[in-house]
């Protein structure tokens, strides 16, 4: 009906042009051919009429685009759900599958990608134990590749086949997540978060990517763990976490402040060019450290950091107690890791 009633009024309206366009040119140029008259105002009544229908014609274009729009997240929204279904599936290669399909969802539709990013963390937090875990191998960089040898009485169990098929599962897992996350010439300026509080993670890498909130609070990390060129623009905390091999975070940048409270360290941490800003929380007993850990002026020092090598610390505030009363930002962000 509306549409009726717009096409009427753009007719009548070409019309009242075409007149009122011929009687203003017999008015306005007497010596004007009456002929001549009539056809200029019929060109201007027409034109009245494109306007309305190239008017017409984006209105449909844009109604397709909106409900291509819709159709395109509706779409989506059923990829998602069937993704995040199959990961409960028995099967590992489906499991892989699912992952593989969520990643690729979060890279054709980028409002997914925290979503598949918090799918994925939460996977790894799911309760895992691997044989591996007991044994404590010369070199804990390999956490995870130790032969099991039935004739030693001190070796653990062997592994499981779904344990091992599990332990790909979540390396995948891990794989994707460093993927989706923005690095080098990447333009996201998106800060997305991780939480992986009380998983068990191996061989994590995280180097060069820009993260906003890392949460591995009690969580225990295998193999090496690789932070190298990390910007973190949120707090990094790992209260309560434990590290069995080595970790490298070399030129990271810990921009959002960092917590080590109560971490324990098995092997050593490699700092060098490594800067922390906003505030720091040191464990009770300090790692092996290799090079040292650039401290920003004005950053909070939590915990005594003798044992520490760390620069800059003469422009910092070292607090050895939980300070009473109000504070900053930094007190703020050290107080929410507790």
């Amino acid at each position: 009906m509306r549409g009726r009633l717009l096409l009427a009024a753009s007719l009548v309206a070409a019309v009242l042009v075409a007149v009122a366009t011929t009687a203003v040119l017999l008015w306005a140029e007497p010596k004007l051919s009456k002929s001549e008259a009539v056809k200029t105002g019929g060109l201007a009544g027409g034109a009245v009429v494109a306007l309305y229908a190239l008017w017409l014609n984006d209105r449909r274009r844009r109604t397709e685009e909106a409900r291509h729009e819709l159709e395109s997240d509706k779409v989506a929204d059923e990829r998602f759900a069937r993704a995040v279904e199959m990961l409960g599936n028995d099967a590992d290669q489906v499991r892989v599958g699912a992952m593989h399909a969520l990643a690729g969802l979060a890279r054709a539709t980028p409002r997914y990608k925290q979503t598949v990013l918090d799918v994925l963390c939460a996977y790894l937090r799911r309760p895992f134990e691997h044989a591996s875990f007991a044994r404590r191998p010369e070199d804990p960089d390999q956490a995870f590749h130790p032969a099991f040898d039935p004739a030693k009485p001190d070796e653990s169990e062997a592994p499981t086949p779904e344990q091992d098929q599990e332990r790909t599962v979540r390396l995948t897992a891990q794989r994707l997540i460093t993927d989706l996350l923005p690095w080098g010439q990447d333009t996201d300026p998106t800060l997305y978060h991780l939480d992986l509080t009380g998983a068990h993670v191996e061989y994590l890498r995280l180097e060069g990517r820009r993260v906003g909130r890392l949460t591995a609070r009690r969580t225990r990390f295998y193999g090496i763990t690789t932070f190298r060129e990390v910007r973190f623009a949120k707090p990094a905390l790992f209260s309560g976490a434990t590290f069995h091999g080595r970790v490298d975070c070399r030129q990271g940048r810990f921009l959002g402040g960092m917590s080590f409270q109560a971490a324990t360290f098995e092997r050593e941490v490699d700092f060098r060019d490594a800067e922390v800003a906003l505030f720091l929380h040191l464990p009770p007993t300090p790692p092996v450290q290799v090079g040292t850990l650039a401290v920003t002026a004005g950053t909070r020092v939590k915990e005594d950091p003798a044992g520490w090598v760390l620069t800059g610390g003469e422009h910092a505030t070292f607090e050895h107690h939980v300070q009473q009363g109000g504070g900053g930002g930094a007190d703020r962000a050290a107080r929410d890791d507790r």
